[in-house]
């Protein structure tokens, strides 16, 4: 089941069984949350900025008062990405790592975070602009509203940065 707002997917995970036997696979049951933008630039310059860590200390934070330090990206399959995400005054800060699962070049980014959630990420061309979409299972320490949230802002900063970019 899911629930489709204006950018933003949450998907509830539905019973596997209602035998009650067996033991569920926590990642089968995951929820996923999906978020979106559109940007108005060329495919190619919506990827390497994307995928660019020059360009992704630029646009990824969630919030004005955290930014990212630094980023290392290799981006192929079984590759892996960092960036150091802070808050501006010190105060806190996390790496944000996953190893690339699949990669089409252009098309669809796939990877696993270091806790072993995954996310996807979407490229399509519209005659309006690039659809970014980007679905992830949620963690379970922060509610699924405020991970959308969060995910949405960095995605809506990305596509700002890109558009203005030029």
């Amino acid at each position: 089941m899911h629930i489709r707002r204006d950018n933003y997917r949450v998907e509830f995970p539905l019973p596997r069984s209602t035998t009650g036997q067996g033991n569920c696979n926590p990642k089968e049951s995951a929820m996923k949350i999906s978020v979106e933008t559109r940007v108005k630039a060329d495919l190619g310059q919506v990827w390497d900025a994307y995928n660019n860590p020059a360009d992704i200390k630029q646009w990824k934070a969630a919030q004005d008062d955290w930014h990212t330090t630094s980023s290392t990206v290799d981006l192929r399959e079984g590759g892996a990405f960092m960036s150091r995400m802070e808050a501006k005054d010190g105060s806190a800060g996390f790496d944000f790592e996953a190893t690339y699962t699949r990669v089409v070049p252009k098309k669809l980014i796939e990877y696993r975070m270091s806790d072993g959630r995954e996310a996807k990420i979407e490229f399509a061309e519209h005659s309006d602009g690039i659809l970014v979409t980007v679905s992830f299972d949620a963690e379970t320490e922060n509610p699924p509203e405020l991970q959308r949230q969060g995910w949405q802002a960095i995605l809506g900063n990305f596509g700002r940065y890109v558009e203005d970019k030029g």
